[in-house]
């Protein structure tokens, strides 16, 4: 299954051992704080009260040891979050999802900008984001995932599904096309991967991704909420068969 945005439960004493995971170089962790601020990652913001945004890492003050994320003004959850003082910030570079709490948060206010500002982290955490297997789906076939807009009902989407795995999927969202917020579910997504694969799923947003640094497309992250037995059965199938036809086009 895809993990998520949820920050995972690093306080929790009756969880797993997280040292392997935990990254206390200063120099890594500014060659991973870096990336981030380079290829445009959206993160997930995550208050302790339950208040979250989207944000990207916009600068990186080594001498201040302060960050300095992208703000929406008119977001109710950017105040939640400078209330609480502290939050979890969470995003993903290829497969690795990354995670690190941010303290001392303020809102600083320029001419023509707003920033979300805090202390450089001290501590990141590396997770491999995912475990079920996942077949690129081959281009040949158009494959899509069409639905409605959740906060735009008159407005059909049509986005390019780029991978699929028994426990969720991936998609395209064009950088022309409304933005979708990460937790959303959406219910009616009418699956189209070939001639021979087509069904309706509920799909829920996990996380997003930059694709590359030289576009501004995200990748939609998405969990599975509801699939029927012959859906079930129609998606092992695909990904049986994409498997094989990749192999071949291994081999030629």
């Amino acid at each position: 299954m895809f993990q998520d945005t949820r920050p995972a439960a690093l306080d929790d004493e009756g969880q797993q051992d997280w040292a392997p995971f935990r990254v206390d170089s200063g120099s890594e962790i500014g060659t991973l704080l870096r990336q981030l601020r380079d290829a445009g990652t959206p993160m997930v913001l995550s208050a302790p009260g339950g208040a979250a945004m989207v944000a990207e890492l916009w600068s990186i003050d080594t001498e201040q040891r302060r960050v300095n994320f992208t703000a929406d003004d008119n977001s109710p959850a950017l105040r939640q979050l400078v209330d609480a003082d502290e939050a979890v910030a969470v995003g993903y570079l290829d497969s690795i999802k990354l995670q690190f709490d941010l303290h001392g948060l303020l809102l600083v206010r320029g001419p023509r900008s707003v920033a979300l500002q805090a202390r450089l982290p001290s501590v990141v955490y590396r997770f491999q984001r995912r475990s079920a297997y996942r077949v690129r789906t081959l281009d040949r076939h158009a494959p899509m995932a069409r639905l409605r807009h959740p906060a735009i009902p008159d407005m059909q989407l049509a986005l390019r599904v780029i991978d699929v795995s028994i426990g969720g999927c991936a998609l395209l969202l064009a950088a022309d096309q409304p933005a979708l917020e990460p937790g959303l579910t959406l219910h009616g997504v009418q699956l189209e991967l070939d001639a021979d694969t087509r069904f309706k799923a509920t799909v829920q947003i996990q996380h997003l991704s930059s694709l590359n640094v030289a576009d501004a497309h995200l990748r939609l992250g998405c969990e599975w909420r509801s699939l029927d037995s012959d859906a079930q059965r129609a998606l092992q199938r695909y990904i049986d068969q994409t498997q094989k036809r990749r192999r071949m086009l291994s081999l030629d």
